[in-house]
Parts: C-alpha cells; sequence; structure tokens
C-alpha cells in the first residue's frame, strides 16, 4: 500500500513502513494517512517504521501552517487539528503487534515524538536526535514530552525539550533512547527486520499483554491536552514564521 507520503510494504510476518515524504516531514498528508495504512497490517506480527532519505525532520510547518493558522487563540479549534496528529501517532502505540523503529539521519520534533510511541527503537551511527519545538515558541504537544521521560528520564527528557539542542546516537542509547547503534545504514535495516522477525515468532497475546502493561503506566492523556491547550492560546503564526525564517530550515543548529 503506498499513499504520497508513506509506504507500507511486507515479507513474511513482518510488515514496514516507510515515510516516503522529502527529507520525512511530516505534513497533512502522512496524519490523514496513517490510521489507514496501520489498519492494512492483513495480520502482520510486527512492524518495521523506517525513513527513506532519513528519518524525519518533524512537522512540514510549511504545509501545516494553512490548517493551524486560522485555529490559533481558539483551544476547541485547535484541539480538532491537533487531534488528527494525536490519533496518527496513538495508531502506533495502539498497535497489538510490536513497532520498532529504524531511525537513520535526523529525527527532529514530530519525528521523535512518533519514535517516542513505538515499542523498540534502533538508530544507524549517523543519526541524530531533537525535539526543538521550543526555538520554534512551540509546546511539544504530540507525546513527547509524556513519553520521553518513562524512556530516558524526566533529566535527560527535560533536557532535549528545554534547550532544543540535538544528541548523537551515542548519547541516545547511552541514555536509553535506543537500545542498539548499528554502524551503517544497511545493518541497521537489516538488524530490524532480523529482531521484527524474531518478534513475529512470539505468541502474539503475550506481546499484545506486555504491551499494554508497559502503557498502563503512560496516563499522559490529560498532560496531553493540557500542552495542546496551552499552544492554542500562546503559540502565533508570526512567531512561528519568524522562527522558521530565521533558522531557514527545521533542522537544528550545532550544539555551542
Amino acid at each position: 500500500m503506498t499513499d504520497e507520503s508513506v509506504q507500507l510494504t511486507r515479507r513474511g510476518e513482518v510488515a514496514t513502513l516507510t515515510i516516503t515524504s522529502k527529507k520525512g516531514s511530516l505534513g497533512p498528508a502522512f496524519w490523514r494517512a496513517v490510521p489507514g495504512v496501520l489498519a492494512d497490517l492483513n495480520g502482520a506480527r510486527a512492524l518495521v517504521v523506517r525513513g527513506q532519505d532519513l528519518f524525519s525532520v518533524g512537522l512540514d510547518v510549511k504545509a501545516t501552517a494553512p490548517v493551524i493558522g486560522p485555529a490559533l487563540g481558539n483551544p476547541a479549534a485547535f484541539h480538532l487539528v491537533v487531534a488528527e496528529m494525536h490519533a496518527a501517532i496513538e495508531a502506533f502505540a495502539a498497535l497489538p503487534i510490536p513497532v520498532v523503529a529504524a531511525v537513520h539521519g535526523w529525527c527532529i520534533g514530530a519525528g521523535l515524538e512518533l519514535i517516542a510511541a513505538c515499542d523498540l527503537r534502533l538508530c544507524s551511527a549517523d543519526a541524530r536526535f531533537s525535539l526543538p519545538e521550543v526555538r520554534l515558541g512551540i509546546t511539544a504537544d504530540l507525546g513527547g514530552l509524556q513519553r520521553l521521560p518513562h524512556l530516558v528520564g524526566r533529566g535527560r527528557a527535560a533536557h532535549l525539550a528545554l534547550t532544543g539542542l540535538p544528541i548523537d546516537a551515542a548519547t541516545a542509547e547511552r541514555w536509553g533512547l535506543v537500545t542498539e547503534v548499528m554502524p551503517t545504514l544497511d545493518a541497521l535495516f537489516a538488524r530490524a527486520e532480523e529482531l521484527a522477525a524474531y518478534l513475529a515468532t512470539l505468541p502474539s497475546k503475550a506481546l499484545e499483554g506486555t504491551k499494554r502493561t508497559l502503557q498502563d503506566g503512560l496516563s499522559h492523556t490529560e498532560s496531553l491536552h493540557a500542552a495542546v491547550a496551552w499552544n492554542a492560546q500562546h503559540m502565533t503564526a508570526e512567531g512561528l514564521l519568524s522562527a522558521l525564517k530565521r533558522d531557514g530550515s527545521s533542522e537544528p543548529r550545532p550544539t555551542p
């Protein structure tokens, strides 16, 4: 199954979802497509999520601005807009099968929030991770602030979220954001397929029960809604576009 922003392929009992948009940018087409694509797994027993030229530079601000702009200052309208993004990320977390994220290159903002909703995270040595929303005058509101403390600890999650600065693959492994770092892109994808194929051999109900039990500790709905409400009230189109113009791109600036 192929969409303009995602592609779903299958090898045996392992499905692979590839983000196919340029630089893995996550725009309205991606958020709309994901729930339907994930509903079309047809009995796959494990899923690998990966990028194409890199994993993801995060939210496609230019494509999303016309949708978000009219809702700014109106919490109810803003919630409706962001609900589509929440539904897409929650669709990964809600799958009853294991989801393995294979990250190479940049994994930024919404891309990082997406992999936080996956069950296992691997990366290649060139991977870089960043949650730069504060630089754009935004509070991350797609689940990253709720999930990352459970993965890396509150202090390290705060470092990512408050500074907006990137970390490299070795740091991500040391912090526990990823569990394995592979030397090359080919090795990364081979390892992700191997791990997913192994998971597909395990009892499906035991895996689903384990996932559900782990997720029971993530009571993040109220906090997530609070972040969305904050952005609806305090985020401005002018500030967002100004920050985007100042940075020139969504890729983080070098660490000072």
